[in-house]
């Protein structure tokens, strides 16, 4: 089959590799043209290394390309998958650490809240840079596979204002679908289900084993689990006043509403320090800076490693290689996607990006209407997609007003902060991410003007969190993983 996929942000060591050898576990595809690109030539570099490596340990016809210049990856490409981080690590730190200085004690801080709004700040330029790319040089009718986040805010983006086909892609609802069905005690694959709502707040909707409900099972289940009823408390909470079950983790959960999160000396009964995902004070800026510290001093052990054989005896569970196996070959593919809402769900704005039941095959993507949300679930996602909606629109017109409004509707924010507060915290982070926002350039003397003059006084919160592993006790733990991975493979 003769295509080219263009992977942009493909110095991502994990994902680039799992989508690459997910896309050639699908026959039809062992021959395709793969594009890489990143504005990190080192990562970028080892990244095509490894990926060219198993290519030829496999003795496929397939050819990887490999550049930073964006325009000559996209050039030709039918198929543009997004995994970029704008800003980096270094941005992200102030996503976390400046809220923290008022207060707002964020878990990821990459969707909803003051980070994830102003991620989306630095994405959504750059996103329709992308844009104009695909337009001007990939295949006519190129479509956009985004796992980028803020995902709903740069899939809303590119399709309203960039002009091109974009599905946002996660998979919270694939994870909390086997979380489901443990708790059911059923295999995966007999547990069917739907699930309506906004990324990272969608909700499962219908759950049925053989054709029989299962909701009403749910809150018992969770309740009863030794390992979800201490680490997913949010959750369970948030199923037992609302009805439905949240594909969300605890941690990012509990920070895009108003409860759980807003008082420092209330949170630790809401989370739990097992794993970052369950709510640590910025909890996957500590992962993340663990994983750039290993690779940075570690890279060449992964040179060293077996390739896999491909293709695959079993992918991930990532929507990606299957909607494009769906798009080329027909074999249908059925998966939750993040689209414009177009009154697929009736109760929510026609113009947001909603997450929904999708159906695909050689005929495209297909949305059908799910309805209308329970109210509580759709009063809940409506508080988000209007901060969403500010946000988009700050964004794209570097409209300070705008965005001050989005963080001051935004639900943590507002549980926490006062408008002042509001006023200066983004003040404060305009100025500290100056280099990452253009479309503010305008704006930010004078935001440094006001940051420069008399302050509020910080009311700064002290955080619930787990030191930062050194390169040595992330190896181990990468050791221990393996051995229990492996242990279970051989009992």
């Amino acid at each position: 089959m003769k295509l080219k996929i263009a992977v942009i942000g493909a110095g991502s060591i994990g994902f680039t590799r799992k989508l690459m050898q997910d896309i050639l576990s699908i026959p039809e595809f062992s021959g395709v043209t793969f594009a890489f690109t990143d504005i990190n030539a080192r990562n970028l570099d080892l990244v095509t290394k490894l990926c060219r490596k198993a290519i030829e340990a496999n003795r496929l016809p397939a050819k990887l390309e490999s550049s930073t210049n964006r325009r000559e990856v996209l050039r030709g490409a039918r198929y543009i998958i997004n995994v970029t981080r704008i800003g980096g690590l270094e941005a992200f730190a102030h996503d976390i650490e400046i809220p923290l200085k008022y207060g707002v004690d964020q878990c990821v801080g990459d969707t909803l809240g003051a980070g994830g709004i102003m991620y989306g700040q630095r994405g959504i330029p750059v996103m329709l840079d992308f844009c104009r790319d695909i337009r001007e040089v990939a295949e006519p009718g190129a479509i956009l596979l985004n796992y980028g986040n803020p995902n709903a805010m740069l899939t809303w983006a590119a399709n309203t204002y960039g002009g091109v086909k974009t599905i946002g892609l996660c998979h919270g609802v694939q994870h909390g679908h086997e979380q489901i069905a443990k708790v059911l005690g059923y295999p995966p694959k007999e547990v069917d289900f739907i699930c309506a709502g906004i990324n990272h707040q969608t909700w499962y909707i219908k759950v049925t084993h053989k054709g029989i409900d299962q909701i009403g099972k749910l809150l018992a289940g969770f309740r009863a689990h030794p390992e979800y009823r201490e680490t997913e408390k949010v959750r369970i909470d948030m199923l037992e006043r609302f009805g439905y079950y949240s594909t969300e983790s605890n941690g990012h959960l509990s920070e895009y509403v108003a409860w759980y999160r807003k008082r420092p000396n209330e949170i630790a009964p809401w989370i739990s320090l097992s794993a970052w995902i369950h709510g640590e004070t910025g909890g996957y800026l500590r992962v993340c800076r663990e994983g750039r510290n290993w690779f940075n001093s570690e890279a060449q052990t992964l040179m060293d490693e077996t390739p896999p054989v491909l293709p695959l005896a079993e992918r991930s569970n990532e929507h990606g290689s299957y909607i494009l196996e769906a798009l080329e070959t027909g074999r249908t593919y059925r998966g939750h996607f993040n689209v414009i809402n177009n009154h697929a769900i009736t109760n929510l704005p026609a113009d947001c990006v909603v997450e929904v039941p999708g159906y695909v095959d050689r005929t495209g993507i297909q949305i059908p209407e799910v309805g209308e949300l329970p109210m509580g679930c759709a009063a809940v996602c409506s508080a988000s997609v209007h901060v969403q909606r500010l946000a988009v629109r700050a964004a794209i017109e570097g409209d300070v007003q705008l965005l001050k409004q989005a963080m001051l509707m935004d639900p943590l924010n507002g549980a926490v902060l006062t408008p002042p507060e509001v006023w200066q915290m983004t003040d404060e982070m305009l100025v500290a991410e100056a280099e990452w926002l253009p479309q503010y350039a305008h704006a930010i003397p004078e935001a440094r003007e006001r940051m420069a003059g008399s302050l509020l006084p910080y009311r700064p919160a002290p955080g619930l969190r787990v030191k930062e592993k050194t390169v040595a006790e992330v190896n181990e733990s990468l050791r221990k993983s393996k051995a229990v991975d492996e242990g279970a493979l051989t009992n």
